[in-house]
């Protein structure tokens, strides 16, 4: 039996805590088209959105210090030089994503006057009113996250052809629970 190298155990619990976190956030938005405008279930899930998107963002930041403190083990067998660069660039998205979403709908709730919800607190403008700016923002949020849905996805096919096609350790490096086999 071989033991893979693995991720350090918090990089472990912040990567699938964060993708229940952003799951939960996309189900949020996703779910309040059920209900009608104005409505409190739907004003509720959109509330919900706010906070897990907030959540997002002070989990990367502990995430991205966690990550500067451990290194990542090694792929082996080792990818392609393609792959290696494809990886680090789908990683590098979902950062920006995880970082620059929670970020732009702060500034869109902003910008339209609106408190900023996070567990009963009303947290600080980022910027002042300013409905156009606000529009804009909004349209940029809502295409990132029709990207997010791509780049996540893109993110869990690799692993899985990581593992099944490729047959490296990539997806035993992140796996909650230790298999010592393949």
């Amino acid at each position: 039996m071989i033991s893979t190298p693995r991720y350090a155990r918090a990089s472990i619990m912040l990567h699938w805590g964060m993708m229940l976190l952003i799951a939960a956030t996309y189900a949020a938005i996703e779910l309040r088209t059920f209900f009608p405008k104005g409505s409190d279930m739907r004003e509720g899930f959109k509330s919900w959105h706010f906070t897990l998107g907030l959540c997002v963002l002070a989990l990367v930041i502990v995430r991205i210090a966690v990550r500067l403190q451990t290194k990542a083990p090694p792929i082996s067998p080792a990818p392609p030089a393609w792959q290696a660069l494809a990886g680090r660039g789908v990683h590098l998205l979902l950062y920006a994503l995880m970082l620059g979403m929670p970020l732009a709908g702060w500034a869109i709730l902003s910008a339209s006057g609106k408190p900023i919800p996070f567990f009963g607190l009303s947290l600080p403008p980022l910027i002042g009113p300013d409905k156009a700016l606000g529009s804009s923002i909004k349209e940029v949020h809502e295409t990132a996250g029709t990207v997010g849905y791509w780049l996540i996805g893109l993110h869990a096919a690799a692993a899985l052809a990581h593992h099944y096609w490729w047959k490296d350790n990539t997806l035993r490096r992140m796996l909650l629970f230790r298999r010592n086999s393949r």
